[in-house]
Formats: structure tokens, C-alpha cells, sequence
């Protein structure tokens, strides 16, 4: 599953508030002090400080992190002891002593009861022999009787081998009903099978033993908790014998974006149709049907749906037939599927069209709704290069005779990798010509290479458990981007990834991060697995890895990966023992990489040059520390695999590489340079300090920055934000790097630059410091206005000038920097006198709706021609643009609309929530209607919430 938080229109850096928390900071934790403000105006134009720690004292101050004293903190801790002036301790009071010793004598009493009276347990009622503790393990069942398990888990006494699943949706009443028969083995003698129910109304409950005797009806427990069900058999069931569990149940269509849901929307003529789709990852297979739901309990699946004749339906495998059933209703019955996980099975009834294309033996095929199907031509020629690409690489066939790719109309995610049938909000599959940017198409390509890839990672091959989730979306977003620089080059995709892990060490520099691979048991835990860290780090860690090994050792190691696990479940570890099969002794994979998975958060590597040796130290990137929550960095040594360039050879076939395995090492070099760059392009996962050669690496942006690749100028900008953030450079050092953006021509440092400026300017404006903000924007027109004003309100040029367009104008024109508004008004209003005819260009439209959005007319033209739009990439920047105005009545009744789903489609909610939360006044608007709608987001959004609304919710907190 891809979330559709990471996959959103970028926002630029416009729109901080969208970003996955990109100044996640409690109110409590941001110190502004007066001195912290003089620090950013002499920052801004002044270059002598009274003092090199309070410079970088002030610096990780303003930037919203405690500066990190640790001494004086323990030393704070300690005051908790009281001393005598001589400066030893005081001893304790004769009360003191007393209250102590009777604590501690009816402590050690009990445990003596308790624990050494022999067979001998106590409840409630008294004292029961052992063999009566099943009141005490046991939860009870919702008809009061006990439920025979208590774990999270399943047990390991039965697995599932086939379902076979009848359901028929009734787009009427909103009501489906449904049946199934598993096939199920039992691998130790029982008389349960437990296993996954939600929300059902389960009326018939037998089963059969493979001998084919008759169906005997079971003892039925439900215990809702756990969303556990329980079959009580009459007899043992006998290990090594199969037995068929038939149930029949009914249940309503979900009103969320979870389960086997319903959505509306209206057709070419306005008229309200339905539509019924799934979306069970990660939890929710149990809520269509009863099943065995958890990813390692793997089964095929036949599929039999009953529809109104005038709809269709489509499932992860082809049809095999359709016949009658009554008056008006069809059963489609698909093949049986391969052996897969209950979260990847799927099905949608609805009124769809589509255009396909074979190749290779698939059936590739694009699904709309009627009215979108002339947006649908490219996700097709998309899908079918990067389905030949991926087979070729893996040397592995899809395995399946089609593949089908569906646009829903109303979809809270990204998109979800259901095997064969894989569902997409419509923004992330359609592209129109006419309206579609840059932005988009890049966004298009993107979701479907992370989909496809799935197809091998995630489907194919498993995580056992949720604790891996990195396993499936590591590698898909990983993939995503390799496939794309290898289809799409153009797409310049690489300058997007490097972004994204900008972003994603953002969120793991804090303390609240966790590792890659965490132990996860409860629904809530793992569904908050689906962050920044599976997808991008976990892709990281894969890049880097990638570059170490070499990219032909990698391949190789993936491909054996897959062949040994196919149709089965993984662990990180065989990721890694696949790889060192390839390596053959010569690296442990393993012993490398595990430093990276179970450890959260990533290293500093300082680094001193002195002649020909180069010292090079690491320790943990931690932005705020607060003492009781401290973690000694003894118990972190990541083994890094360092690169670096120097100036003799600074070319990519020049690259040098350490690994460093232990605190610190020195290096040395064959003979002194000039300078020294590490992690060449941004391959490693972690930031470097350059301690006195930051002054080298500034001379040399200013007199020649092209010596380093346009991805290292981005890195090196990050870096020593970072460090200022931390309180380890000062912010003049950080200012004075950036002075040579007016020569600079790339998109990745220009627009990292503008996020670390805008990052700066966004907490000062919210705190108020309106004199200290319009300073930063001073000097971010300073640096870029020359860039903003080179810029055309046309699509020309290549994907990433077109991108960096977009990204400057929508920034100038937000801040009314130069004469942007006034070009954009006026291109609106020519739009608004054509009635909504005349072409916008597709790059600055986003730009272009904000500034009419500004005026009453201009909102409301705007609303009226986002209901009439069919092109989704233009009603997304429609609604964007019409979250930004400064009318508070406007943005409550867009949060509200947006919420109740009739007039805006409620998957537009945490985009609207983002951008209204952007300003002052919009960000405590979003605040307090977040708190009074709580209730009701929580129902609507369900799994969700923990997904896209948590993330704006952490960012408006």
C-alpha cells in the first residue's frame, strides 16, 4: 500500500504543513528567546558573535530544539539529592526508616503467600488448585462464556489452505451478504479454531471432516476485542487431517475507507451512482469475511460474486464465468488465485470502463469510471514498460495472466497492491493531457512502479509479520525509484528520492522515532508501522546497500531472495542470508545491516582533515534530548559504509569507500587535497560534520560549485541546517554556504535551500516574530527573486525545470515576493471571463487558482468550476487553492463539507486540513475544528486516521 501522504502533489516547500511533521514539536518544546531572534537577523546580515557557543547555543534554539547540555542536565537530576554545605549527604530520618522497613516487610510478605504456597493460586474468590487458572488466562466471550484464547496472534493449531468465498453486494441497501468454506489443517489434536471476525453476523457456523461425513454445527464464541472468533467442535480434531469450516454471515457496506466499503459519486449526467470496492490492508479482510487474517497464514482463494446484471465486477484473478442466478442478478466466478495473504485479496462492483494491452502473456488493463476513461492512456503505456522492466531485471515472470489497475473515485490511500487487481485514488492514475503538470505525470509514474513492484515484494514474497512491513514497502519505494530512473529518466526521479529522505531523517532524528523492523502485536501498533520510516528509510538502507555491494552483487542477491521465498513469507534476515550467499564470506551482510534496522535513527560522522589523514568519528543525530528519556550512544555503532570524493578525482567512477565499524578510525589518504566530500550523492543514510573544512567546502560553492554533483550541493545544504538545527554549527556558517544559490541552476540544492529557508520563516511567523520573518523573506528574495523573475507561466522547458517553475512561482506568489500575484491575477482573471475555456498552464495553474482564490468572486468561481471539473489533477489544485483563502467562514466550510462527504469527497479532508493549516490564523482554525470533530473523524477515518489525518494532526498539534 502506498499512503497517500507520500505521494500527494509535493507540496513544495510551500506547504510545510503537509509534510509528514516537518516541524514536529510539542508547543512546550519551541524556546524563543529574545537573544535566539538577534541571532537570525546577524544571521541575515551581521558576521561578528560575542561567542561561539552561544552562537550555536541560539542557533538549535531558534530552530525550535533545546540546545543539548547534557551535564547540566545530570546535573539538574542530581539536585533531587540533598547535601550538607561540606558536600556530603544527609542521612535519613528515624521516620524515615521506619516507614521503610514496614513497607518493605508487607511487600516481601506477599510475595511469600502468593508464590511459595504450593498449587495454591488466588483470585478473588479465594484460593483455587492450578489446574482451575483458566479464569484468570482467559477473557470472556460476549455470551459470557470463556473464550478459549487470549493472544493477539492466532494460534498455531490450525492453518488455512483454500476459501472458497460467495458474497453479494446490494448497492440498494448498502447491505451485503456472504458465505465462505476454508479448507483448513490441523497441525496439533484441538478442538478450536480460532480466528478473525469484524463486524459480522455470522448466522450458520458447521463443519466437515475430509472423509466427506456430514456437517456438524460448532459452539460459536465471538470475543469482539480482538476481532477473534471462536468454533468449538464436538469432537477432537485430529492432527494432520483437513476439515471444512462453512459460515454464513451478512453485514453493511462500510461507511469508511476500510473493509468492503461503499463510496458515491456522480456520473456524466449528475447523477448519484454506487460503488463498492475493498481496501484490506492492513486489517481488514476479517471485516468481508471470516478468515485466518494475518499475512504469514498464506491460502487460495475462489471468489464467487453475485451483481446487478447492469454492473461488473473484478477480483485479483480473471473471470471464469458468469451465469444467471434471478431476475436481473449474475454470479461472476473467478479463477482460483494463487497462494496469497487474506490483505492482498480484493474485489469492486461497479459501472467501469477500460482500454488493455498484452504483453508478455499479461492482460494489462487500465479501469475509470465512463467519463475519465480518455485519462487512462498513460497509466496504460506506464504500466506495461515497467511490467516488462521489472520481469527482466527480477528474471522473473509476472505470474499472473492479468493485471488490472482500477481508479476509484473516492480512495483514502495512495493506491494498494492487491495481487491482479491493484486500486488508485484517481489523482495517482489519471492524466489529462490539458490540466495534468509535470508534478503529476512524475506522481502518476511513481505510484505505479511502487505498485508493480509490490507484485514481486509484498506478493510474492511476504513479510511474516507485521514487524517487516519494511520488507514489502522498503522495497517497493526503493524499486519505485530505481525502475523510474531506469524507464523514465527524464523523469529525473533520483532529485524526488533524495527529497523524501531529507524528509524522512527529519522524523528520525527524533527521540520518539523507532527502529525500521519494531515488535508489533496490537492493530494500533502496527498500523502506525505505515510511516516514513518503512517506506523511506527502509528504501534508503536498500540504496545504500545497493551502492556497497555494487549494483550487479545487489541484483544478483535479489533475485535469489526471491527464487528461495516465493509464494511464502520473509524475515529481514533472509533478505540479508540471500545476499550473503552472493557475497560468499567476503562482507557479512547480515552483521552490517542489523545495525541499521534495530536501531533507531541515524549517525553523525564527524570529520577531520589533517594532511593526508582524515579522522572520522560517528555518534547518534538526535535533535532534543530530554534527560529521563536519554539513551547512552554506547548502545548505538552502525557499521556505515562511507564514500567520499576528493578534489582529484571527483567524478562518480572516482567514489572511495570505508567501512566503518567501530566509534571512530582514521583514514588515510595517498597523498593531501584541497577537499574532501562523504557520502558521495547521498547514497549513505546518514549526515556529515566537516568541523573546520565547512570554510574549505563554502570557497569552493562560491568559486566553483559545479566540482560537486547538484545532489552533493543539496546534501551539503541539509547537512549543516541539520547541524545548526542541532546546535552543532552556527546559523551564520549555514547562511553563508547558501550565498551562492544566484549561480545555481539545479533543481535539488535550489529546492532545498527554499525548504530549509521556509522552515525557518514558518516557525517565526508562528511565533509571532513578524519584523524576524519579514527578514528571512528578505533574504530568501535576495538569494532567489533574480530565479523567481527568470521564470515563464508556460509548460516548456524539460520535467525538472518545469518542476522548479512550479515551485518558485507558487512560493513568490504565496509570499507576494516581486510581481508574481500580479501576473497571476491577471491570467485568472482572463480564465474567469472565458467561463473556465481558456488553457492555463498546467505547471503555475496551483499557483494561479491561489491568487484568484483571494478574492470573494474569484473563491467562488472557483468552487463552482471544481463541482463541473472531470479532470482530477485540476480539481486537486482547485481545492488546495480554495483551502488557502484567509476567510474563516470559507475554510469551516470546507473542513466540514469535506468531512461530511456529500458536496467534497471526503478523501479530500487531510489535504484541505494540511493547507488551511499553512498560516497563523488557518493553523489554530484547523486546530480547534479538529478537537470538536474528533469523534467523528475517528469513526470516518478509522484505520486512516492513523495514516494521512495523524500525520496533519501532528503537524497542527
Amino acid at each position: 500500500m502506498i499512503e497517500n501522504s507520500m505521494f500527494e502533489e509535493e507540496p513544495d516547500v510551500v506547504d510545510l504543513a503537509k509534510e509528514p511533521c516537518l516541524h514536529p514539536l510539542e508547543p512546550d518544546e519551541v524556546e524563543y528567546e529574545p537573544r535566539s531572534s538577534r541571532l537570525l537577523v546577524r544571521g541575515l546580515g551581521e558576521h561578528e558573535m560575542d561567542d561561539d557557543e552561544e552562537d550555536y547555543e541560539s542557533s538549535a534554539k531558534l530552530l525550535g530544539m533545546s540546545f543539548m547540555n547534557r551535564s547540566s542536565s545530570l546535573q539538574n537530576n542530581m539536585s533531587a539529592y540533598r547535601q550538607n554545605p561540606n558536600g556530603s549527604c544527609s542521612v535519613p530520618s528515624t521516620r524515615t526508616l521506619v516507614v521503610c522497613t514496614v513497607a518493605f516487610v508487607i511487600a516481601f510478605s506477599l510475595i511469600i503467600v502468593i508464590y511459595l504456597l504450593p498449587k495454591c493460586t488466588f483470585t478473588k474468590e479465594g484460593c483455587h488448585k492450578k489446574n482451575h487458572t483458566m479464569e484468570l488466562i482467559y477473557p470472556l466471550a460476549t455470551n459470557g462464556k470463556l473464550f478459549p484464547w487470549a493472544k493477539i496472534r492466532l494460534p498455531p493449531d490450525v492453518v488455512p489452505l483454500h476459501y472458497d468465498l460467495v458474497l453479494q453486494p446490494n448497492l440498494t441497501t448498502l447491505k451485503f451478504t456472504g458465505s465462505v468454506k476454508i479448507v483448513v489443517n490441523i497441525l496439533h489434536v484441538t478442538r478450536k479454531i480460532v480466528l478473525h471476525s469484524s463486524g459480522l453476523n455470522i448466522t450458520k457456523a458447521t463443519i466437515t471432516s475430509a472423509q466427506g461425513q456430514q456437517a456438524k454445527p460448532v459452539e460459536f464464541l465471538e470475543y469482539p476485542l480482538h476481532d477473534q472468533i471462536a468454533l468449538i467442535a464436538p469432537e477432537a480434531l485430529l492432527a494432520g487431517q483437513n476439515y471444512t469450516v462453512d459460515m454464513e454471515y451478512s453485514s453493511n457496506l462500510s461507511d469508511t475507507y476500510y473493509g468492503f466499503y461503499k463510496i458515491s459519486y456522480k456520473d456524466e449526467n449528475s447523477k448519484q451512482r454506487w460503488f463498492a470496492a475493498t481496501q484490506f490492508e492492513p486489517l481488514a479482510a476479517r471485516s468481508a469475511f471470516p478468515c485466518f487474517d494475518e499475512p504469514a497464514l498464506k491460502a487460495t482463494f475462489l471468489i464467487k460474486i453475485k451483481r446487478d446484471e447492469k454492473l461488473s465486477t473484478l477480483s485479483n484473478m480473471p473471470k471464469k464465468a458468469t451465469t444467471p442466478v434471478t431476475n436481473g442478478i449474475v454470479q461472476d466466478e473467478f479463477f482460483v488465485s494463487l497462494k496469497m495473504s487474506t490483505y492482498l485479496l480484493a474485489f469492486v462492483v461497479a459501472d467501469l470502463k477500460n482500454i488493455s494491452r498484452e504483453t508478455n502473456g499479461t492482460l494489462v488493463s487500465v479501469y475509470a469510471i465512463p467519463q475519465h476513461l480518455n485519462q487512462v492512456g498513460y497509466a496504460l503505456d506506464t504500466a506495461v514498460k515497467l511490467l516488462e522492466f521489472y520481469q527482466k531485471y527480477f528474471f522473473m515472470k509476472y505470474p499472473l495472466e492479468k493485471l488490472d489497475l482500477v481508479a476509484i473515485p473516492d480512495f483514502q490511500s495512495g493506491a494498494m497492491e492487491n495481487w491482479g487487481l491493484i486500486t488508485f485514488r484517481e489523482t495517482t492514475l489519471l492524466f489529462d493531457n490539458s490540466t495534468s503538470s509535470a508534478r503529476d505525470k512524475k506522481l502518476i509514474t511513481a505510484v505505479i512502479a511502487h505498485e508493480l513492484a509490490h507484485q514481486w515484494f509484498g506478493n510474492l514474497v511476504t513479510m511474516e509479520w507485521w514487524n517487516d512491513l519494511w520488507l514489502n514497502e522498503g522495497f517497493a519505494t526503493f524499486m519505485e525509484y530505481f525502475a523510474m530512473e531506469e524507464v523514465f529518466p527524464e523523469l529525473r526521479s533520483d532529485e524526488d528520492f533524495l527529497t523524501l529522505i531529507f524528509k524522512a531523517m527529519i522524523k528520525d532524528a527524533l527521540n520518539s522515532s523507532h527502529p525500521v523492523s519494531s515488535s508489533v502485536q496490537s492493530s494500533e501498533q502496527i498500523e502506525e508501522m505505515f510511516d516514513a520510516l518503512s517506506y523511506i528509510k527502509g528504501a534508503s538502507l536498500l540504496l545504500m546497500l545497493k551502492h556497497y555491494l555494487t549494483k550487479d552483487v545487489f541484483q544478483a542477491g535479489i533475485e535469489v531472495y526471491l527464487r528461495n521465498h516465493s509464494y511464502g513469507t520473509a524475515q529481514s534476515d533472509d533478505l540479508w542470508d540471500s545476499m550473503n550467499e552472493i557475497t560468499s564470506g567476503t562482507l557479512d551482510v547480515k552483521k552490517m545491516m542489523k545495525t541499521w534496522i534495530v536501531h533507531k535513527g541515524f549517525p553523525l560522522v564527524t570529520v577531520v582533515r589533517k594532511g593526508k589523514n582524515i579522522s572520522v568519528q560517528q555518534e547518534k543525530f538526535l535533535y532534543r534530548v530530554e534527560p529521563e528519556n536519554w539513551t547512552s550512544d554506547a548502545s548505538y555503532l552502525w557499521h556505515i559504509p562511507l564514500t567520499y570524493i576528493t578534489n582529484r578525482c571527483n567524478f562518480t567512477h572516482c567514489t572511495n569507500a570505508y567501512l566503518l565499524d567501530q566509534k571512530s578510525a582514521v583514514i588515510e589518504l595517498p597523498e593531501e587535497v584541497e577537499w574532501i566530500k562523504f557520502n558521495v550523492d547521498m547514497n549513505g543514510y546518514y549526515v556529515v560534520h566537516y568541523a573546520e573544512d565547512w570554510k574549505t567546502l563554502i570557497d569552493l560553492l562560491k568559486k566553483n560549485h559545479t566540482a560537486l554533483s547538484p545532489k552533493d550541493r543539496a546534501n551539503l545544504i541539509n547537512n549543516i541546517f541539520n547541524l545548526a538545527r542541532l546546535g552543532r554549527e552556527s546559523l551564520e556558517k549555514a547562511f553563508e554556504l547558501i550565498d551562492y544559490l544566484n549561480k545555481e541552476n539545479s533543481t535539488a540544492p535550489l529546492t532545498q535551500a527554499l525548504f530549509q529557508l521556509s522552515f525557518i520563516y514558518s516557525l517565526v511567523d508562528k511565533k509571532g516574530e513578524q519584523q524576524l520573518a519579514a527578514r528571512v523573506m528578505h533574504r530568501i528574495e535576495h538569494l532567489l527573486g533574480d530565479k523567481m523573475d527568470q521564470q515563464h507561466w508556460t509548460d516548456d522547458g524539460t520535467l525538472s525545470e518545469r518542476e522548479l517553475r512550479s515551485t518558485l512561482l507558487a512560493f513568490a506568489c504565496t509570499h507576494d515576493i516581486r510581481n508574481c500575484r500580479t501576473t497571476a491575477a491577471r491570467m485568472f482573471e482572463t480564465w474567469m471571463e472565458s467561463n473556465g475555456t481558456v488553457s492555463l498552464p498546467s505547471d503555475v495553474m496551483k499557483a494561479i487558482f491561489a491568487v484568484g482564490a483571494k478574492s470573494d468572486d474569484g473563491w467562488e468561481f472557483l468552487l463552482k468550476m471544481y463541482f463541473s471539473s472531470v479532470s482530477e489533477a485540476e480539481k486537486s489544485k482547485m481545492i488546495e487553492a480554495l483551502a488557502s483563502t484567509e476567510d474563516a467562514r470559507k475554510l469551516i466550510w470546507l473542513m466540514q463539507n469535506s468531512l461530511e462527504g456529500e458536496i467534497i469527497r471526503s478523501q479530500e479532508l487531510s489535504h484541505i486540513i494540511s493547507t488551511v493549516s499553512q498560516s497563523l490564523p488557518g493553523y489554530l482554525l484547523a486546530w480547534d475544528f479538529v478537537k470538536e470533530n474528533w469523534e467523528k473523524l475517528t469513526r470516518k477515518s478509522s484505520h486512516f486516521l492513523s495514516q494521512n489525518q495523524k500525520r496533519v494532526l501532528n503537524c497542527i498539534v
